[in-house]
Formats: C-alpha cells, structure tokens, sequence
C-alpha cells in the first residue's frame, strides 16, 4: 500500500477494526484511544500519559491491572494443558476445581444452597443466552412447550446476542437490528429517582412496579411465561438499585405462577457492590445466576450459568430420552481461562478487596455529594459498594429532567477525560457511571473526585445552556 510506512496506529485502526458501540463517524473523525500499559487503576496510553480508570474497562477490572501474578498463572496454565474441550465428557483440574468454588461460595457467601451445577461460556452475553436457551429446553421436556416467553425490565442490559439484546430492555441495542423478538416483554424501568410519583414512597413504588408485573402475567397468561430476569442494581441502565421490598414482592409474585427467576450478576457478582453476590446482599432465591466480568477480571474472557438443582433434576431425569444436552462453545470451561479466575478469585479474598469496595464505595459517594451534591444540575449521587453513578437534571427545584438528545452528561465525560480520568456516559439517561477497580485506595477516591469536579465545574457553562435551549 502506497505511504504504507507513513502510517499510524491509529490510521491502522481506523482502516481495520469496526468498534462495538462507537459512532462510526466519530470514531472516523477522532481515532482511537490506544492503551499500552496498566497498573492498579491507571492506564497509560500511547502517547505516555497516564490516566485514573473509573470504569475498570467495562465494569470488570475488578482487581486492577498488570497483576503479574495472573500472568505468571496463565503462563503454567498453557504450559499445563493449553486447551480441552467440555464436549463429550471432557475436562479439566482448573474447570473442575473453579466450578466447586463457585457453588460453595454462592451456598457458603450468599445462602443460595440451591445452586447445583455450572455451565461455562465466554461473556456475560452469551451466558444470558445460554439462560435463554436452556429454560426453554427446561419447559420443553416438562411438557410445557407454550412456557416460553420471558420478561425483562426497560433499562436493563442482559447482553448484546440476538436473545441477550432482546432481554437488553435499552432501545439503542434494538433500533434497526429487529429487536426484541417476540417472546420477550419487558416491565416499566423500576427507576425511583426518575419515575417515582409526587409524594410517593419507595415502597408504594415498589407496589406500583409489581403491579405492573402482575398486569403482564394477567394479560399474557402465566402458563405462556416462563422466567423474569433481573439485575439485583441495574448497571447500564444507570445504577439504580432496587426499591425497598421489590424483590421480596418479585419472587412472591414469581413462585405463585411458576416462573423462573434469574438473576444477572455479571456486573454485581463476585464484590462489586461490597458483598460477595447481590444474590446474597439482597436475599434473593434465584433458579439461575449469570456471571462473568469478576470471574478473571478481564484477564480471560469466561462467563457461567449457575442453575438450581430445581432445574437440574428435570434435566437430569430426562436424559435417558432426550439424549446430549446439545448447547455449548468450543471455549466452555476454558482450563486458562479457569486457572486464572481461581488465582483472581485467590487475590480478591487475600486483599479483603470485596470489604475494600464497600469502605472506598461509602466514602466515594460521602466525597462526591460533599463535593458536587448541590451542584444546580446534580439530581443524585448514588451508589452501592463501588457501583456509583452522578445522573444530570435541567432544573433541580422543579425536577424537570433534560429533553431526548441533550446529553449533558457526555460533556462531563468528555471534560473528565481532559482532567485524566475515563468514566462512562451511560446510553439511557443523562447519568455518569463510576466502578474502580475494587483495589482502590481512599487517596485515589480523593483523587477522583477532585477530577470529576473538576471536570463538572469545567462543563457547567455548556450545560446550563443546554438546560435552557
């Protein structure tokens, strides 16, 4: 190629990768941000300068980054046995000895004692789709093949696969792919904040939400409803916890019609609220647990299902005439990528990281509404352990919230990256997320918020004009 040799990185980038979730023609215009080294929550990018990740990637760097010990691991772990399929009876000591950990930690850590086996996949998309599939096949071979259709809530992120972007209740994942498909429903977005009535409690919100379930399983039938899905704090949607007794009424209304809970805790799992399971912080009595991200913190791509025995005894008593569970990925159960959740598992437990996210979480929350909580255009500061996030409102004393496309928020992003430190302007809402990574230290909250002011007060101008246009 003529000039080949004149070439950047970036320009390489942009002549070669198409990006998840980017704007094609900005991404044309503005190029890459390329990442060469990490330590701990820093990341240093081509150019050498170092910057403070707030996102931990996507929610999943959870012990930091450059742990030489997970390389070192991975390294014996290839020289070991590099690669064998779960197919056909296979297996692995790391696959084995990861899937044991797994269940006794959620029957140990979290009280969900009904948790029974593990199946292994890739990302938190495909291990929803994995869900998808399998409660499918659970209500087929009971005899209950019209037990189909599944109910997910608005703003909730499942995944990005055909099923998991179905379940996804955000409509960017749907415009222009022919989403969601038929048998997926979604429930109104228990966002309280936002949606909650004049003068109502959280617990009459949370009446009103369930409400609305029910009106779904009245309409459709609860012999054609076969599980709901729920995140126990919605991560993508905007870190929005669950109201009070919204799950203890969920899974009420749930056993009453036969239907599957399953939980996704592919962003909550494993620490990240300051507990080791959402499952257990919220008391939750899942049929299947979905996680991924905190499973190798990035290190591999890994993800598993966890399903009750519930699940598994009809599965298992219909095998005999069912013949092979025919469903799984060539990399289930990756030995590598096994070998490495277990050392990441190791480190998280060693350094009492899971403590340290709900200490640092406190006092980041504490920090930024001491710090920018009476900010005119900050409607709430909120958080659970080290799931935070600041959402943006056009006028406070009225609650009037920013019209479709204003993105205020991506201004404050945008000023965030200026002051070195990468968060994320979430796609549904005007709301910043803020997930370290969970070995965070109280100076670097400080830090943190020091930047984010900065980097709020730095786009206050551009966004009280954006409040009054």
């Amino acid at each position: 190629m003529p000039g080949a040799a004149n070439r950047t990185l970036s320009d390489v980038d942009k002549d070669s990768i198409f990006h998840p979730a980017t704007s094609i023609v900005a991404h044309l215009q503005q190029g890459p941000v390329i990442a060469s080294k990490g330590h701990g929550l820093w990341v240093t990018d081509q150019t050498g300068r170092e910057v403070m990740d707030f996102g931990a990637g996507l929610w999943c760097v959870n012990v930091g980054y450059g742990r030489a010990e997970l390389a070192e691991v991975a390294a014996e772990a290839i020289r070991d046995i590099c690669y064998f399929p779960l197919f056909f009876s296979g297996s692995t000591e790391p696959t084995i000895r990861l899937a044991e950990r797994i269940l006794t930690d959620f029957h140990e850590r979290s009280n969900a004692r009904q948790l029974s086996k593990v199946f292994f996949g890739n990302s938190g998309s495909d291990a929803n789709d994995t869900n998808f599939k399998l409660v499918r096949y659970y209500n087929n071979v009971r005899g209950l093949p019209n037990k189909k259709k599944f109910i997910s809530r608005w703003g909730a992120y499942h995944g990005s696969t055909y099923a998991s972007a179905s379940l996804t209740g955000i409509p960017g994942y749907h415009d222009k792919f022919d989403l969601p498909i038929a048998d997926v429903l979604h429930a109104p977005f228990p966002h309280f904040y936002r949606f909650g009535k004049d003068g109502e409690t959280e617990s009459r919100f949370a009446d009103r939400m369930i409400s609305d379930v029910k009106t779904i399983i009245a309409r459709e039938g609860a012999d054609t409803i076969a599980a709901f899905i729920a995140e126990p704090v919605m991560g993508t949607g905007g870190v929005i916890p669950p109201t009070a007794d919204y799950f203890a009424q969920l899974q009420t209304l749930l056993s009453e019609n036969d239907i599957l809970l399953i939980v996704d805790e592919v962003i909550t799992g494993l620490g990240r609220l300051g507990s080791y399971s959402g499952t257990g912080f919220y008391r939750l009595e899942p049929d299947i647990v979905s996680l991924a991200k905190g499973l190798t913190s990035a290190y591999f791509p890994l993800s598993a299902s966890v399903i009750s025995e519930r699940i598994w005894d009809v599965l298992r008593e219909a095998s005999p005439r069912t013949g092979p569970f025919m469903h799984g990925f060539t990399y289930s159960g990756h030995p590598v990528g096994c070998a490495i959740a277990l050392a990441n598992l190791d480190i998280v437990d060693r350094e009492r990281l899971i403590e340290n996210a709900a200490r640092m979480g406190t006092l980041f929350v504490d920090r930024l509404r001491e710090r920018v909580g009476d900010h005119p255009h900050v409607g709430e500061v909120r958080g659970v352990g080290l799931m935070i996030a600041v959402e943006f409102i056009a006028d406070k004393k009225r609650k009037a919230f920013f019209e479709p496309g204003k993105y205020p928020h991506r201004i404050v992003q945008q000023e965030a990256a200026k002051q070195g430190m990468l968060i994320r302007a979430l796609p549904m809402g005007d709301i910043t997320a803020l997930s370290p990574p969970l070995c965070i230290t109280a100076d670097e909250v400080n830090e943190g918020v020091a930047r984010y002011a900065r980097a709020l007060e730095a786009a206050t101008p551009a966004i009280r004009q954006l409040a009054t246009a």
